[in-house]
Parts: C-alpha cells; sequence; structure tokens
C-alpha cells in the first residue's frame, strides 16, 4: 500500500488536504461499484438462495469473482430488472466476500475462471436451466427473461447484420424499404442472403409487430398474416411483395424494378367446375334426396382452407361413386345458399352429413380422403361418439364465458385463465398439465385456475377484449384486474411453480408485517 508522509517531512503545507482528496477519488470507483439497484436481490447465504430459488420461478444470476467485477453487469441487469419486474428476478452472488464464497462453492460456480470474472446463470423452477449466453444487450436479456425457453431474437443471428431491424414505428423517409413485419423461420435466411446481397444499394429491413402495441400499424398497413412484406419509397408506402416462395435473387432482382402485385385470377366457383359432385341449392336440395335413398353432403365454404383441401378427394370419390354405386356424393356452398344450412345447425366447415331416405342419419367428421368417403358409403356406419368436451369433464377448473368472467376473477386474488379453442392441437396438449396443477391448488380460496372456450357464444369478443389473438393464450389476472401474460412452461411444472411463486410473495409481505409490529 501507499506510504503517506507527514509535513514535518517537508510535504506540503496542504498535504493532509490532498491526501483526503486522493484518497476520496481512489474510494469514488469502489463506491460505485458495490451500488446495486434494490430491484437486484443480493444474496450470500445457502438458505436464502435456496428460498429465492423455491418461491421464484424465473431467475437470472450474476456471479461475481469480485464485487468490482460484477460493474459492467449491474448497471445494465439494474434497467433490465425494472423492465421485468413481475415476470423475473435478477440476483446477484459476490463470490469474493467470504459468505458469498461459501455459496459459489456449494452451488459449483467459478465466476474466476470466465471472461471479466462474472457469470450468468439462469434458473427455472427451482432448478438451474441454462448458461445465458446470448448477447449482453437489453433488448436480448428483457427478451430472454420474458420467455427463457424462447427462440433467440432475430438480430442477435449474425447472418441478420445486413437486415435492418427496426422497433419503433418510424420508417426512414428517404430510403427505399421493403419491410419484413413479423416472424416466418423459413423466410429468415433467404430474407437476410437479399439484404447481404443488396447493401448499399436498397434496405431490407425487419419488423416483430405481433405485440398489441402495434395493433394500429397492421391495419394501417393491412398485416393479416406473417410474414407480410411491405414496399416503401422516401416513407411513403406504396404496395405489397407477395412472392412468399421468392429465393434471395428473386427478391433481389424485384427490388432492381418494383412493381405492384398483379391482379389474381377469380377462382372459378366449384358448382361451375367440371366437377362430378352434385351441386344443390335451397331450391332442389329436398327434390335431390327423394331421388336418391343414400347421399353424402358436404356443406362446405368457398373460402375456407379445409374444404379446399378436401375438394379434390372429394370431387374423385364422386366419379367412383356417383356412377352408380350404394350411394351418391353431393355439396352444398353454404355462404348461398343458407336456408338449408340453417335447417341442419351448419355450424363449421366442411360438414358431411349422410342422409337415407331423406332422413338425416350420421354426420361425419372423420371422412376426409377419398379411400375413407368410398369404404363408408359401401358400408354406412354410426360414427364413434364425439369426445367428451373439456368443459363436460369433471375438473377443479372452473369454466367461464362472458357472462360471469368478471365477477368470478374479482374474489380471486391469483387467477391464471386460458384461453383456447377446442380444436387447438396446443391446447389440447396443455389441458392435463392446467387441470393437474387446478387440481394441487384447488384448496386454497384465494387461487383459481380458470378457461374460456372462445369459440362458444359472445366469448369469441371477451376474447377479443383480453387481447388473446392465438390459442392457447394464458392471462394472470390479481383480484380481476389483468396483470401479465404468463408466458412459461406449459407443463404441469410452470403451471404450478408459477402459482406457488406468487404464494411465496404473499407469505413474505405477511411476515415482513409481523415484524414491523
Amino acid at each position: 500500500m501507499y506510504e503517506f508522509v507527514g509535513q514535518n517531512k517537508g510535504c506540503p503545507k496542504n498535504w493532509d488536504r490532498l491526501k483526503l482528496i486522493v484518497l476520496m477519488v481512489w474510494l469514488l470507483p469502489v463506491l460505485e461499484a458495490v451500488k446495486v439497484s434494490p430491484l437486484i436481490e443480493q444474496v450470500s447465504d445457502h438458505k436464502d438462495f435456496k428460498k429465492l430459488l423455491r418461491t421464484r420461478t424465473n431467475v437470472l444470476v450474476l456471479y461475481t469473482k469480485t464485487a468490482a467485477s460484477g460493474d459492467s453487469h449491474l448497471k445494465l441487469l439494474s434497467d433490465v430488472a425494472q423492465t421485468v419486474k413481475g415476470q423475473g428476478t435478477i440476483a446477484w452472488v459476490n463470490c469474493g466476500d467470504s459468505e458469498g464464497r461459501k455459496l459459489c462453492k456449494k452451488v459449483k460456480v467459478d465466476p474466476s475462471s470466465k471472461r471479466g470474472g462474472a457469470e450468468l446463470l439462469h434458473y427455472k423452477d427451482g432448478t438451474f436451466h441454462t448458461e445465458y449466453n446470448r448477447p449482453a444487450t437489453f433488448k436480448s436479456m428483457v427478451a430472454f427473461l420474458k420467455d427463457p425457453s424462447g427462440p433467440p431474437l432475430w438480430e442477435e443471428n449474425p447472418e441478420a447484420k445486413d437486415v435492418v431491424h427496426i422497433e419503433t414505428e418510424k420508417v426512414s423517409s428517404d430510403l427505399n424499404n421493403l419491410v419484413r413485419c413479423g416472424v416466418c423461420k423459413r423466410m429468415q435466411p433467404i430474407f437476410q442472403q437479399a439484404a447481404t446481397e443488396t447493401k448499399g444499394k436498397y434496405v431490407l429491413a425487419g419488423m416483430n409487430v405481433h405485440p398489441a402495441e402495434f395493433d394500429g400499424l397492421k391495419q394501417e398497413y393491412n398485416v393479416k398474416g406473417y410474414p407480410t412484406f411491405c414496399y416503401f419509397e422516401k416513407g411513403k408506402f406504396l404496395h405489397h411483395y407477395e412472392n412468399y416462395g421468392a429465393t434471395a435473387k428473386d427478391i433481389a432482382d424485384w427490388m432492381r424494378n418494383p412493381q405492384p402485385p398483379q391482379p389474381k385470377t377469380p377462382e372459378v366457383p366449384w358448382s361451375e367446375s367440371d366437377s362430378p359432385v352434385f351441386h344443390l341449392t335451397d331450391e332442389s336440395f329436398d327434390s335431390f334426396l327423394e331421388e336418391h335413398p343414400a347421399a353424402l353432403i358436404m356443406f362446405y365454404a368457398p373460402w375456407c382452407g379445409h374444404c379446399k383441401k378436401m375438394k379434390p378427394e372429394y370431387d374423385e370419390a364422386a366419379e367412383i361413386l356417383n356412377k352408380g354405386s350404394p350411394g351418391v356424393l353431393a355439396a352444398v356452398d353454404s355462404t348461398v345458399h343458407k336456408s338449408v344450412g340453417d335447417r341442419f345447425k351448419i355450424s363449421g366447415f366442411p360438414t358431411l352429413k349422410y342422409f337415407e331416405k331423406g332422413e338425416d342419419k350420421f354426420t361425419l367428421p372423420q371422412l376426409r380422403s377419398k379411400e375413407k368417403i368410398i369404404e363408408f358409403m359401401h358400408n354406412p356406419q354410426a360414427p364413434p361418439p364425439p369426445e367428451q368436451s373439456w368443459e363436460d369433464k369433471p375438473s377443479s377448473v372452473s369454466h367461464l364465458g362472458s357472462e360471469d368472467f368478471r365477477e368470478a376473477l374479482k374474489k380471486k386474488k391469483h387467477a391464471l385463465v386460458m384461453f383456447y379453442a377446442p380444436w387447438c392441437p396446443h391446447c389440447k396438449s396443455s389441458v392435463p398439465h392446467f387441470t393437474t396443477a387446478a387440481e394441487l391448488f384447488k384448496e386454497d380460496r384465494k387461487i383459481v385456475y380458470a378457461a374460456v372456450d372462445c369459440t362458444k357464444g359472445q366469448n369469441h369478443d371477451l376474447c377479443k377484449q383480453e387481447g388473446v389473438e392465438g390459442y392457447p393464450t394464458f392471462n394472470y389476472y390479481n383480484y380481476g384486474k389483468f396483470v401479465e401474460k404468463y408466458s412459461g412452461d406449459r407443463g404441469e411444472a410452470g403451471f404450478t411453480g408459477f402459482m406457488r411463486s406468487l404464494r411465496g410473495r404473499d407469505q413474505e409481505k405477511v411476515g415482513k408485517r409481523k415484524e414491523e409490529l
């Protein structure tokens, strides 16, 4: 250390004052180094560390060799902690002090072996999840903590360095831009390559407009699906680019001479095409059934994707069956001939019904292929009974609708609500885990796991009001007030861990109040 010499040895008269200044200057960085945001949990005791992981489901821990080696991370992490408050927790363990050293040894972490003397590890649902190895930037860290299992941001990909990543609604007014709205994995590498090939001549940009804050932008530029490509010149939107099967060369060539999409040739209605299927109307429907004692009828809508996919199969089956067989195949466009659709309560497309001697005998959702259709018509059998709906099955999940949604949630401190559609595969896979979690907390009066079928009655409007854009969507409410979207793991551990974390915080608050008293 330094040796300070007294005035009696020839030092300046103001040496004591200088000594104070030197000490102040030397100590200031140290004091600043250990100043940590109150949102960052400082942990040194192993019991406290275990409690943290037990009560919080999404924790990013910074381990540092010394207090000073955490400087570069702590300022950034303080800003991140503010943004993810309520969704994730950031903690700091200083392995350089005596208590912290013991903790680091127990959890087998040695930040001294890492570059800069710091290491970031993530813990999910009480156990180690992964090492944080994404860029040490505010945006990347926030995205990671909001969805620890999700894919990296597009701009984190080094190959996307030539794509301009837009974050706000302002688009440069002096450049030509082809803006790729949303995220599409298949198109990303192609778009990246095109951006590199055209660098310096044109700008290819990307923007994730899925968040609700960009709803106005989506409406303005007619973004109805992803990806959507919008072409701008001097800040003015001109038209869309619609070649979704494009190569990088196709995009680069188009940018040299950008042309609006060509008008599409109107689709010939199925009933006017060379189809072997009998096409019925409201007027001809009953007389057709009188003439044909066995008929399979497909109720469809021209815009329906599943109908379009099924048409070729249905046509091929009709080519065989309508030449003289046990029965015939017919179809009704329910968007035009609504009366007959209303009579048989057609609510979805395609709907296949089998009629025998004019009587509606069976509804057959399982028939989709040519082979299955022909097989059925040769041996008409009742379909297997429909699967019991989730709502009809006994469980601890509270099934809500537009009429009781608000009132039910007002009574619960913690409510996790799953907005779903019965046909949705991701919803079906989440149901058993969500149901198990509800069963575990059924005795807790302050907690409810609820579900809303967005396809039922007025629930569609309710789901729209609650910001549901896809299925399933999970929202967390506190006494009926929306708090955040749940983006954690969709397994039993995720759903239960989320609620345990909330109850753990409740208990901590109660404990603090008792201490204050």
